[in-house]
């Protein structure tokens, strides 16, 4: 893990402010609450939490770097992907993105979509935070034609009323607010953040409810192995729930994923014994989820078998699943990077887009550790994932 360098004085300011609200939490709820808790207040409160303020976080200048932020090809081969289930919809089709960071795959997919005549009727963002919402619609207003930000609109919420088209979340799995559990004597235990005798944030294990208990023993099920006393890990046993809640009344359509993860078999490995729990602030990855609240991304690993098991128990078919890299070049990557080239003004913007098609491409970037899954309903998406099958692994 490298160093976490040291935040400025108004950050820390903003950081103990937080602090102060989890400590009155923790207070209010007898002595600890659990660890989703932490990290939903943590990412999410309102005004304090990391994704709720008004810190820059995506791109160079911020604290990650997501796929769409490293310049068009991403958003542009995805549009390519999920063009062929939009027109086999018809003109009614919507296209709803979770979250939307900056804006920049909505900017990109919108123009890619118009010269490929896959239009949706509306293009929704889901996003709960103000701050990224009104960042949004500053970008999509002064760089996408009045045509194209017609269709754009926020949602509060889910769409309810039964709808047509395609659901699309990058790096959105990763950063739902996961319970974590430990094994002590054959029991599960959930971990709990509590306080110290100096009102340090201090961890302790408290018997878990049935729901987690049952889905850490679904797990182990699956595994060559039961879980030893003392392992330690993330599990999303809300998943199933989400996903129909955000599904809304999605009727007919796809629905695609993008995350950092692995398959069950592979994110529960006995060397990996405290879990996939990291920091992000400024480049730098840390193991510290109490450090600087508020000022630091918390993310877990996405295991791809439970995400499978939540969309075929929501009612969908499994369409695929396959690296990041796989993906992109079997919806043509390449095609998009040479197109790019041919526009691009000097060599230096040429050799910009070939860094990108290798930071999404690459085993030890973005390639392998990121990876897509895709549901349908009454359309034909399973071409999209031809390339580089993993669903042997599942």
């Amino acid at each position: 893990m490298s160093r976490m360098p040291v935040p400025d004085a108004d950050a820390l300011a903003h950081s103990e402010h937080l602090r102060k609200l989890l400590q009155e939490q923790i207070i209010a709820a007898g002595g600890a609450i659990p660890f989703s808790r932490f990290m939903e207040l943590a990412l999410y409160a309102p005004g304090l939490g990391y994704y709720s303020a008004g810190s820059h976080k995506f791109g160079m200048g911020g604290d990650f770097v997501t796929a769409p932020e490293l310049g068009p090809l991403f958003a542009a081969t995805v549009a390519d992907a999920i063009a062929p289930v939009l027109q086999q919809l018809g003109q009614d089709a919507v296209m709803l993105e979770l979250g939307g960071g900056s804006g920049a795959f909505a900017e990109v997919a919108l123009k890619r979509l118009l010269a490929l005549d896959a239009l949706p009727s509306r293009y929704a963002l889901l996003e709960p935070s103000a701050d990224l919402r009104e960042r949004q619609r500053e970008r999509l207003q002064k760089r996408l034609p009045p045509l194209l930000f017609e269709l754009v609109e926020w949602l509060d919420g889910p769409i309810a009323h039964e709808w047509n088209g395609v659901l699309f979340a990058n790096e959105v799995i990763d950063a739902l607010p996961t319970p974590r559990f430990t094994l002590r004597d054959g029991e599960v235990f959930e971990e709990h953040v509590a306080l110290d005798g100096e009102g340090r944030f201090v961890r302790r294990d408290r018997p878990a409810d049935s729901l987690l208990s049952a889905a850490v023993r679904h797990v182990e099920r699956g595994l060559d192995a039961p879980f030893v006393d003392g392992y330690r890990s993330e599990l999303l046993a809300q998943l199933p729930y989400w996903l129909q809640a955000v599904a809304g009344g999605l009727r007919s359509g796809a629905m695609l994923f993008v995350d950092y993860g692995h398959a069950r078999g592979e994110y529960y490995q006995p060397q990996r014994s405290e879990g996939t729990l990291r920091a992000f602030r400024s480049h730098h990855v840390g193991d510290d989820p109490y450090a600087f609240p508020g000022l630091q991304d918390l993310t877990a690993s996405v295991d791809f078998t439970a995400l499978a098991e939540a969309g075929t128990g929501a009612g969908f078919d499994f369409a695929g699943y396959c690296s990041q890299a796989s993906f992109l070049v079997g919806n043509g990557l390449m095609q998009r990077l040479a197109e790019a080239e041919e526009r691009a003004k000097d060599d230096t913007a040429k050799l910009r887009l070939r860094q990108e098609a290798k930071q999404l491409t690459l085993p030890e970037a973005m390639g392998e550790r990121f990876q897509a899954m895709g549901f349908s309903r009454d359309v034909e998406f399973g071409t999209a994932f031809l390339a580089g099958d993993l669903s042997h692994r599942l």
